[in-house]
């Protein structure tokens, strides 16, 4: 999202400036509402600075926000003012980072911004389900068991990504060591068996002069090889992140073997329990749409649950457009229409939420079991290869030398 310098004036009249993220100058004006701020001018800005590239390189990590919300969970349950939780949990943060914006954060509050509206002002830490589900706790007053339903909610996703991790460690380990493995052979055993059959005026085998070729562009032209390499990574981000290139990279994942069906399972599990949760919470399903929309994370399924947002806005329920979507499965469209005519949709979508993270997690469990042909395979095509490439060329000189 591009960045706005604003000028504004808080509720005190005190003048205040800064940058703000938002989609366009509308939306920034928004914001700057929201944050109890009356916007005098709002500006793009393209200003390219050392603070700003090293802006992207900060990070939050998930477990942080899990911890923060944890202990203000914590600390609103017994008693103790916002402000006084905000400071103390600031005076334990060890990420400077973080530290700096929960402590810019309270200042906000101290000068009249609502909780909600400080949060959106770091919207790379805290995203638009947090802090509308912090803005609903400060409507309803229900602030603490709203913490509780968040830190529920992310220490569900940090399990799911451990597990991830977990599954995922030793392929990754393998394939490293395997093209690590492959540069050492072409770096320095492959120069040697050309120099030995460079002696003699035979002609290779295909997958000798194959390896012979890799060598020599390894070793004479590697710095080529990173530019290459890098200008192809770049294309692909910028073309899987285009307009047109991003609906077909998310339709292929979905469509994957194996990763597939669990990245279905996973967004629909994440649909599922922010749905629930934030239908809990008393936040408005037109709302809870756009939000989920834009948090799962696939534009193929972002754009279906744009068409739901519409059907409900229309006076229609959530079960038809999800059926006609052919995206969200069977057992999901069951339990939303049990649920629009019970009542009890939220309590539903949280049994739906809860089996797709029991089935999401046997799949997990199983992924190295997936991956572990493939990497045979490939493992063997690769001594294969390099068989073929050192030991042909052996037996066609002995051949050679007997005639």
């Amino acid at each position: 999202m591009p960045n706005f310098k604003y000028q504004a004036r808080d509720k005190f009249s005190k003048a205040v400036s800064g940058v703000i993220q938002a989609h366009d100058s509308n939306a920034a004006a928004r914001k700057l509402q929201e944050m109890g701020y009356v916007p005098i001018s709002i500006n793009e800005t393209h200003q390219i600075s050392a603070g700003n590239i090293l802006e992207n390189f900060k990070r939050v990590r998930l477990q942080d926000i899990n911890a923060f919300t944890r202990q203000l969970y914590s600390l609103q349950k017994a008693g103790l003012p916002l402000l006084s939780s905000l400071e103390s949990i600031a005076q334990e943060t060890k990420n400077k980072y973080f530290k700096a914006a929960i402590e810019d954060i309270a200042r906000n509050i101290r000068g009249g911004i609502s909780f909600s509206a400080a949060l959106k002002s770091y919207p790379k830490i805290f995203d638009e389900i947090y802090s509308n589900m912090i803005r609903v706790a400060e409507t309803g007053g229900n602030l603490v068991e709203i913490l509780g339903r968040l830190n529920a909610l992310i220490e569900q996703d940090i399990d799911t990504r451990s597990r991830i991790k977990a599954a995922t460690r030793y392929p990754m380990l393998a394939f490293f060591a395997l093209c690590v493995g492959f540069l050492v052979v072409i770096t320095f055993v492959i120069p040697r068996f050309s120099a030995i059959y460079g002696q003699f005026n035979a002609v290779l085998p295909l997958p000798t002069r194959i390896l012979i070729f890799i060598s020599v562009v390894v070793r004479r032209y590697w710095y080529l090889m990173i530019i290459v390499i890098a200008a192809a990574v770049f294309t692909f981000n910028k073309l899987i992140n285009s307009k047109t290139g991003r609906p077909v990279w998310d339709g292929l994942k979905l469509k994957a073997p194996v990763i597939g069906p669990l990245l279905t399972m996973m967004i629909m599990a994440r649909f599922s329990r922010v749905t629930a949760l934030m239908m809990k919470s008393g936040v408005p399903i037109l709302e809870i749409l756009d939000l989920v929309s834009v948090s799962c994370g696939n534009v193929v399924i972002a754009r279906a649950i744009i068409h739901i947002k519409e059907s409900v806005n229309q006076g229609r329920g959530m079960s038809e457009p999800m059926k006609v979507s052919s995206i969200f499965p069977e057992t999901v469209c069951q339990m939303v229409s049990v649920g629009e005519q019970t009542g009890r949709i939220d309590e539903l979508l949280m049994s739906v939420a809860d089996y797709y993270d029991t089935e999401s997690g046997y799949i997990i469990k199983n992924l190295t079991t997936y991956i572990e042909p493939v990497l045979i395979l490939a493992l063997g095509a690769m001594v294969l290869v390099m068989a073929l490439a050192i030991f042909l060329p052996m037996w066609n000189l002995i051949k050679v030398f007997r005639a």
